[in-house]
């Protein structure tokens, strides 16, 4: 029933699916005190204050979330509605051959990047955390996957299925503001606050050599669609976890604040799991 309902939503025009997203998240908004609490002070954190700011962000919340089903039911018209003005930076990378690692933070529309360079550039594949419901994890994988672009589920064997695409120099792409679990990353600094973040990205970068792009969907207003931001992070990598962490969280901080209405920042990016302590500030 929910794969039926997100197809029904994919067939109506963009403008439509962002003003029920601005009710739905300006309704979760103020329906949610936690939800609410945690979004003004995230956002407060990076110099973002005030109730407007917060209601604008909320708003973009439901935005992103009701445009999902187009990007995947209905990929040809969402690329269609893409551009961008950095795809210099892309080729480049792909001139090296050396494969190419998207660090794509929740900012915009996340989902259309990755299928933004699988229709332009080649294939890519994305690692996923799978639901625990197995109905979920089947419409999240199935819309998720399309031409040139596939999905590898965030345990062993999806890293080493990254590490393959990587040596084969092909893309992969990874939400590095995920919190990882318990011994899968290091804390590092996020808008001046210590944030439990992956050491993925660094491992898989320094093993393989990769280039290392951010990139981002900005949402255009007016339903015209996404721009699509690329920005390398500058080499070299760092060589511990804590300076790799720290290297990715600061180019993160840079792409978000282009546009940081469009951050998820209702997202429990502090939470510390469980077993680990966050640092004393």
């Amino acid at each position: 029933m929910l794969l039926a309902f997100y197809r029904l939503l994919a067939r109506l025009p963009l403008g439509w699916l962002h003003r029920l997203g601005r009710w739905l998240g300006l309704l979760v908004y103020r329906c949610s005190r936690e939800y609410a609490d945690r979004l003004r002070a995230n956002a407060a954190l990076a110099g973002y204050q005030g109730e407007a700011f917060a209601k604008r962000a909320a708003a973009a919340a439901g935005e992103g979330a009701l445009e999902i089903p187009r990007v995947w039911f209905k990929p040809g018209q969402a690329l269609a509605e893409c551009r961008t003005d950095d795809w210099d930076v892309v080729q480049g990378a792909l001139d090296e051959g050396k494969g190419i690692l998207f660090l794509t933070p929740h900012l915009g529309c996340f989902e259309v990047a990755a299928r933004y360079y699988a229709y332009r550039g080649g294939p890519i594949t994305v690692l996923y955390r799978p639901p625990r419901k197995a109905w979920v994890s089947q419409l999240v994988e199935g819309g998720r996957r399309g031409p040139n672009l596939d999905t590898a589920p965030a345990n062993l064997q999806g890293v080493r299925q990254l590490v393959r695409a990587l040596r084969k120099g092909e893309a992969i792409g990874i939400l590095p503001d995920q919190v990882p679990g318990n011994g899968e990353g290091v804390w590092a600094p996020f808008f001046g606050r210590p944030a439990f973040t992956m050491v993925l990205p660094g491992r898989l970068a320094l093993q393989t050599g990769a280039a290392v792009i951010l990139a981002a969907g900005e949402r255009l207003p007016d339903a015209q669609g996404w721009k699509i931001h690329f920005t390398r992070l500058p080499g070299p990598v760092p060589e511990t976890p804590e300076a790799q962490a720290a290297w990715v969280s600061a180019g993160m901080e840079k792409m978000i604040r282009r546009c940081p209405e469009q951050y998820l920042w209702g997202y429990n990016r502090y939470k510390a799991p469980r077993g680990e302590a966050p640092p004393s500030m």
